[in-house]
């Protein structure tokens, strides 16, 4: 690290928090005639109005309802006319900083030492300040931005690949199918309790003295990473004697998140495993009417339509009645299973750009840790 050197940040750059101005709603509001300009906060844009305060290019970081541990994103650079309200601090560079290095540093850098408050937290002024930072000749901080960036609209562009056949899959149901709720194609339907049986999981208590079993144990977040049609596996296993208190399915079930902030998808399991009170499971489905990942597709495309039916409460709740009730729209066989067959192909293009995201996203690390530690030029 020849030529290197530790430095605080308020040495390398000008904090222009001063020119903040915050606006509420009532301000914001008269300030939309003719919405261009980003409103910015803590995290991101939040909206546009028609002033600007700042026109150059600027480093926002979070002051507070932020998130500064490591590779979470703090910071952002904008380069214009833009409006910046209290929750971000405000910074540019001085001739010896590269902007695009410090943002990459910050974002990279675990910065949870320097936040205050224990609820909410906040990056106070004085915090921001003393951030010691690595700085090595700004030629040098140059040519470690430019790599970066590079790595990183490498990884964006990946990334956005991979949202593209996603939205594929969706406009495809939606050609074929329209909206099983308002079926503007007017299939046949039937209440899902013809076409089913519909049962809900069940819950020993307390869990953790049923845990650390064989018994794959499928917890909401199991379901909420990775494959969107199959589960794979669970993180917990409970002993069997928590079977009793529970439901085991079979491989093959479809399962059915019926409450909380995730309540309105599914998924179809690739083991025997056991469900809680939070998921419904459909089973002996009419396979002559229904084909199964079509209608798992059709139960995630109208998660809207669940929340909004759940009973009114702390947290939305669909019970079987409900389930039982709703009229799944009933196209012809034929055509579900051509989406299905389409579907298949899509998922495996897809499957591809997500492993060429992984790939983008070690690369990008790796070129992070390696650009800090003075090893990347």
């Amino acid at each position: 690290m020849k030529g290197w050197k530790f430095t605080e940040l308020k040495d390398v750059t000008n904090n222009l928090d001063s020119r903040r101005i915050p606006l509420n709603s009532t301000q914001r509001a008269e300030k939309e005639s003719n919405p261009v300009y980003p409103y910015i906060g803590a995290n991101n844009i939040m909206g546009y109005i028609d002033e600007y305060i700042f026109d150059e290019k600027i480093l926002c970081v979070a002051e507070d309802g932020g998130s500064w541990g490591r590779n979470e994103k703090c910071a952002t650079i904008y380069n214009g006319k833009v409006w910046v309200n209290n929750h971000a601090h405000v910074l540019t560079a001085k001739n010896n900083l590269n902007l695009e290095f410090l943002l990459y540093y910050l974002n990279h850098s675990d910065l949870n030492l320097y936040i205050n408050g224990a609820t909410r937290g906040k990056l106070t002024k004085s915090a921001l300040n003393s951030i010691q930072i690595p700085l090595p000749p700004l030629p040098v901080q140059q040519k470690i931005a430019a790599i970066l960036d590079a790595a990183d609209e490498y990884r964006q562009k990946t990334k956005a690949l991979v949202a593209k056949y996603d939205q594929l899959a969706q406009s495809l149901f939606l050609d074929l199918f329209g909206d099983p709720v308002s079926n503007p194609k007017g299939w046949e339907k039937q209440p899902l309790e013809k076409l089913m049986t519909i049962v809900r999981g069940g819950s020993p208590r307390p869990i953790d003295n049923y845990l650390g079993g064989s018994y794959p144990w499928i917890k909401i977040g199991d379901a909420t990473k990775g494959d969107d049609i199959y589960l794979h596996s669970t993180k917990e296993h409970i002993i069997e004697e928590g079977l009793k208190k529970t439901r085991l399915l079979p491989p093959g079930s479809l399962i059915f998140a019926n409450c909380g902030v995730s309540l309105g998808f599914a998924r179809i399991i690739s083991f025997e495993g056991c469900i809680h009170d939070g998921w419904l499971a459909m089973s002996d489905i009419d396979e002559t009417k229904l084909d199964k990942i079509f209608l798992l597709k059709s139960l995630n495309s109208i998660t809207e339509y669940f929340r909004r039916s759940a009973p009114d409460g702390t947290q939305p709740n669909l019970n079987t009645s409900i389930m039982k009730s709703f009229e799944m729209i009933l196209p012809p066989l034929k055509r579900q299973v051509d989406f299905k067959e389409a579907l298949e192909v899509i998922s495996s293009q897809k499957a591809k750009a997500q492993a060429s995201l992984q790939k983008a996203e070690e690369l990008f690390q790796s070129l992070l840790q390696r650009a800090f530690k003075g090893e990347l030029v």
